[in-house]
Formats: structure tokens, sequence, C-alpha cells
């Protein structure tokens, strides 16, 4: 009943007007962005970070929840007509959705993913309204040690499943664990891995590291694989939604969003793996399984649904436990640091009004979203229209000067440019950035209550698994490991003997 409550005095602030058009302008930038192939909502959350420092937190915050969403929302729209995925979230949307715009039912691709989104969506977010606060009062009770056992899972999942390789993923992990080490050691007062450079004396700023990593990194990746040419957008055809269109979308609108929403709060769960998983069940249980590969609605409908149901599992827990476990989760919380505001089990207790106007802007969002989609789709086509090399200009242009507007720094500058280079180069030898990110923001977290739970215990490591909830966590990362490796193996043996 409590939470209710704080629902409605959230709802209450995030009704004002002011607010009502951050979050508009947060939901029609993340949705043309989400349009746009490469650029996905992580990049423009880290764009956008230094230029929203003049805001206050709770706007903000609203303005970065409405890209998260709308991103999520404006990849399917790139997808069924362009057949290519404006996020990695909506490549699924295209192996049917881009069959059906080809077949003259584009329209009814379209509205089937923005509705689906919508149904998702909200739904998902009332789960995230029940649950954050419940989960949140259980993690105050956690210890030190609980909070290092709850950062191992996420470093491990986090670098095993995203990307194609686990040893690219730890890599990638251990190069943002210590850029996270590079400053001042809080204990001691001493410098660590600064070169000298008075600047590094404060660390490396997380802001800059996720604006050069994605924003000037992606510029540069796309830049070097750029191809010019005109781009061919299957035109909008057939009529939005017919009865049958109806009667085919409901269940796996309410399907995808029950694989999207648990899958999207687990760490390295995210939009990716509840898609993919949700195309599966359709498949197998359409009464037209003939049908996919060629233009089955369910299979837009239901990876559309997963996709956003995903995004609010996201939230769960970067707001009760501070873990980011997407890419775009991990920018989240380097928006929430930059205000000097900590996710966690404390923030429902400390900032309270804020997080509520921000749960109640993401129901407004969502209604935006629909309102937005199915009319204005033919703008967003449009937008596919601007020249890349103009596009990646402006972005390194915003990326430049955002980073400069943080600290006023030149130095800052030239760390942005060598964070992108090194963003460049793992994209091209594929390896995932998520995890850098992910251990930059997590490691100075992780190192602390490390340090505590051994000071607590006077060096005596078992502490580390004294506790039942760190044994249990442990527990469960060995056994979804072993999993984990038996499965890749009986893999590897099934493609040998084909």
């Amino acid at each position: 009943m409590d939470s209710i409550t704080a629902l409605l005095e959230g709802f209450a602030t995030a009704a004002q007007p002011e607010y009502l058009l951050y979050a508009l302008l947060g939901v029609t930038l993340g949705t043309a962005v989400g349009v746009l192939p490469g650029i996905g909502p992580a990049m423009t959350v880290a764009l956008l970070l230094p230029l929203t420092y003049t805001l206050d937190p709770t706007a903000a915050l609203i303005i970065f929840a409405g890209i998260y969403y709308g991103g999520m929302y404006g990849g399917s729209t790139t997808s069924i007509l362009l057949n290519t995925p404006g996020e990695s979230a909506s490549i699924v949307t295209a192996l049917e959705g881009n069959k059906m715009a080809k077949a003259g039912r584009g329209a009814a691709a379209l509205a089937t993913a923005a509705i689906g989104s919508f149904v998702a969506g909200t739904i998902a977010t009332l789960l995230l309204t029940l649950l954050a606060p419940t989960i949140a009062d259980v993690a105050v009770q956690l210890g030190p040690a609980d909070y290092v056992a709850l950062m191992v899972v996420a470093f491990t999942t986090v670098a095993a499943l995203l990307g194609s390789s686990p040893l690219r993923g730890f890599a990638s992990l251990g190069l943002g664990l210590f850029i996270g080490l590079v400053g001042t050691d809080t204990l001691t007062g001493q410098q660590r891995y600064t070169l000298g450079v008075p600047t590094l004396a404060d660390g490396i700023d997380v802001v800059v590291v996720a604006v050069g990593v994605f924003a000037v990194g992606e510029a540069l990746y796309v830049a070097s694989r750029m191809r010019h040419g005109p781009i061919e957008v299957v035109p909008v055809g057939g009529k939005w939604m017919t009865g049958e269109f109806w009667k085919r979308s409901w269940k796996p609108w309410l399907r995808g969003t029950f694989i999207g929403f648990p899958i999207g709060t687990v760490p390295a769960g995210g939009a990716d793996v509840s898609t993919f998983l949700s195309y599966a069940a359709e498949k197998k249980l359409s009464k037209r399984p003939e049908e996919f590969g060629k233009g089955a609605i369910e299979g837009v409908a239901g990876p559309e649904a997963a996709n956003n149901a995903a995004a609010a599992g996201v939230l769960v827990p970067l707001l009760t436990l501070g873990l980011p476990t997407t890419a775009t989760a991990a920018v989240i919380v380097a928006a929430f640091q930059s205000y000097g505001i900590q996710p966690g089990p404390l923030l429902f207790t400390n900032n309270s009004a804020m997080v509520w106007a921000l749960i109640a802007s993401l129901y407004i969002g969502n209604v935006m979203l629909l309102v937005l989609n199915l009319p204005l789709v033919k703008i967003w086509v449009k937008v596919l229209q601007i020249p890349r090399p103009y596009l990646y200009a402006g972005i390194l242009l915003f990326a430049a000067l955002g980073t400069y507007a943080v600290n006023f720094v030149a130095d800052d500058l030239i760390v942005l440019l060598v964070i992108g280079v090194v963003g460049f180069f793992m994209r091209r030898h594929g390896y995932p950035v998520a995890p850098l990110v992910v251990g930059l923001i997590l490691g100075p977290m992780a190192e602390e209550q490390l340090r505590r739970t051994l000071q607590i215990s006077e060096g005596d490591p078992g502490a580390l698994v004294a506790s039942p909830f760190a044994a249990v966590t442990y527990g469960v990362l060995i056994v979804v490991t072993v999993a984990a490796v038996v499965v890749r193996v009986r893999r590897k043996k099934a493609d040998a003997l084909v």
C-alpha cells in the first residue's frame, strides 16, 4: 500500500508540465536514435550525460529513462523497413518484420511492434513498481560480504555472456577494473597508475569513459565500415491491425512480457537473450509454423514485447542493488553517480521522491511512445536519410564539447580520444564494451566492500563465504557456470557431427 501511495506522489511530480516536456524530449530522442542503425540507447545516454548537468537530477533521469524506453521502441522501425536493426535487441524483429514489410504488411508489423511494446512496457513497469521496494527492503539487510558476492556474480555473468567469447569478455572486464583503479586510493591516500599526471589523481571520470567508448568508439568503427549509396526503405503498406492480426498478436505480447521481464532482472540477461527466447517460443507454439521465415506476425509481436519487458526488468537490480546488467544500465548508473546519488537499497529511502517520479515517468513515457510511434512513422523513416558522414561528425563534435564541459579540463579530451580509440579496436576485434563499463563502475565499489569485509574479519578470507546469502550466491554461480560449459561443449559436439 505504501508503494501505491508513493507511486501516486511520483505521478504528481512527473505530471508537472516541466517534467512532461522532459519525458517527451527523452522518448522522442530515444525513438529517433533507436531508428538509426548502429546508434543504441547506451550511446545516446552517454552522449547526453555531460549536457544535462544544468538540469535537476529528477529531470535528467526522466530524460534518460525516456531515451532508454524510446530506443527499444525505435529499433523496430529500422528492423522492419530497412532490415537493419537499430540496436542488438531488435535483431530478431528483423527476421519476420522485414519479410512482412516486403509482402505489403509493413503497417501491421509496425503496429504489432508498437502496441506490443506498450503492453509489455506497462505490465513490466507495474511489476517493477511492486517488486523493487520489496527487494530494496531485503537488500538493506545485506552485509559487505554479500555485496562482494553479488558483484562477483555480475562480473562473471556480464563478462562471460556478453560477446562471442568469454575470454574476450573477461579481458574487457579486466580493462574496466584497471581503469577504475586509476586515481588516489581512498584508504592510504596514495596515487595509483596516474603516471604523474595531476588530472588523473582524481581518477578517470566515468562520463568521459562512457562517452569515449560508446560515442567516439562507435563513430570511428562505423566510419571505418561506412559504405556510401542510397538507403532502400521498404514502403509502409497494408492495413494497420485487422481482427486476425489482433487475434494472433495478443498471446505473443503476454508471453513475451513474462519471458522478457524475469530475464531482464538477472545479470547479463537483458533484451538480447529474451528476444531470441521469445522468438523460439512463438515458433514452437504457433499453429502456423510454416509462416516463420516468411513473415509471421507472432515473430514480431513476441520479441518486441520481450524486448521492452526486459528493459523494465533491467531497472530492478539497477535501482535496488546498484548493479548494472547491461551497457545502457551501466551508463544510467553513471548518470546517477554524476549527481552524487548511488543506486542501491537506500535509494528508496534517501531519494524516495526522485525514484518514484522516475518510475511514474516510465508509465507516462509508454503512453507517449504509443502515440508517437504509429502516426510519426514516416518521419522516423526520413531520419534514416540523414547522411552518415554528417551524423557521425556531429556525434564526435558533441562528444568533445560535452566531455570538456564536465570539468573544463583539456586533458579530458586526450583521455576521451585514447578511450575512443580503445573502444574502436575493441569493436573491430570482437571485444564487448559493456563489461568494460560495468567493471569501471562496480570495480571501486567491489574493492570498498572487499576491504570492509576483511577489516571486519581481521583479514580472514573465510568471511567472504561465511554468510548464508553469500554462500548460496556463489553456489548458484558455480552451478550456472558448469551448466553453461556443458551446454557449450554439447553444442560444439553437435556442430562437429553435422
